[in-house]
């Protein structure tokens, strides 16, 4: 089966800082592709690569088996993308908006309806509204249609959710899913963890480097440590300064309300000991507790930085 997109190599630095340091994937058609990582990863510097905006200083990248470079116009007739910041007009109603995109890419609203039908619906009420009167979720819905008009081979979002409320983000990875079963790739980043699980594949990224690629299920199934969740009754952020002095415990990190310490597998119990006799306040242990994606972000991401410290 041949790639979606494919990058070897993709490195990118402004000024003295590097941005992407040596990017290999590829995605595969009607595939979900996710990329996750805090802001500053190089996520849009990446997309912006990728869609033909700005010029990598090393390697190589093809969409559709069309290089970036040379063949940026073909490109951007085949994709479509959704930048981080609403970027429509704000003066136009949403059915303007949606009419103009159409005739960019040589096409019409009602020639591929069917693609945008769904999310459309929820859009029709407010048709005649401007853009830059829609509430956040429906400003995403817009940007999403006005995307897919053309019905693109392949779809750039970045980070599509940030600043939507819950059943928002909701409604769009449903929405992202009919789209992917229409054979269109979707490349998508975020930085919320929770959302890996609705890619098909991952790659994890921070500070322009590729930490992990594969799908959410392997690579939480992978976490290689054993993993301590506990609750307690005293003031936390003593209790963290206390646990980190424990040569047992490798990381230690807050999540929520809870405590998440990471050791090798066969110093779990013991460890476990130890923490009972540490802690000067009453604390609970989650004994079901299994490591999600967030936890093996960190994992890699520590990993990464004992590396380049050596």
């Amino acid at each position: 089966m041949k790639n979606s997109v494919t990058a070897y190599g993709i490195s990118k630095s402004y000024t003295e800082q590097p941005a992407l340091h040596e990017i290999d994937f590829s995605a595969q058609p009607g595939e979900i592709f996710g990329f996750i990582g805090a802001d500053g990863a190089g996520k849009t510097t990446l997309f912006k690569i990728l869609t033909t905006l700005l010029k990598m200083d090393a390697g190589k990248a093809e969409v559709c088996g069309y290089d970036v470079d040379k063949d940026f116009k073909t490109i951007r007739k085949i994709i479509g993308y959704m930048p981080g910041t609403f970027s429509l007009y704000g003066d136009l109603s949403v059915e303007e908006n949606l009419r103009f995109f159409a005739r960019v890419f040589e096409s019409t609203l009602e020639e591929n309806f069917d693609l945008i039908r769904d999310i459309y619906v929820l859009l029709e009420p407010f048709k005649k509204r401007r853009a830059a009167d829609l509430s956040g979720g429906m400003k995403q819905k817009l940007a999403l249609c006005c995307a897919l008009i053309h019905k693109p081979e392949v779809l750039f979002l970045d980070e599509p959710t940030t600043g939507v409320d819950p059943v928002s983000r909701q409604e769009f990875w449903q929405n992202l899913k009919t789209v992917s079963g229409q054979g269109i790739t979707t490349l998508v980043s975020t930085p919320y963890m929770d959302e890996a699980r609705q890619c098909d594949r991952v790659a994890l990224i921070q500070s322009g480097k590729i930490l992990q690629i594969d799908t959410p299920e392997n690579i939480v199934n992978s976490f290689p440590k054993g993993l301590i969740v506990l609750k307690t009754t005293e003031n936390k952020n003593i209790l963290m300064n206390e646990l980190r002095k424990i040569a047992e415990a490798e990381s230690v990190f807050s999540f929520g309300e809870s405590i998440h310490i990471t050791c090798e597998p066969n110093k779990k119990q013991e460890l476990i000991s130890i923490i009972t006799s540490t802690s000067k306040g009453t604390i609970s242990f989650d004994a079901q507790a299994k490591p999600d994606i967030e936890d093996c972000f960190l994992y890699y991401m520590q990993r990464e930085n004992v590396k380049s410290d050596n």
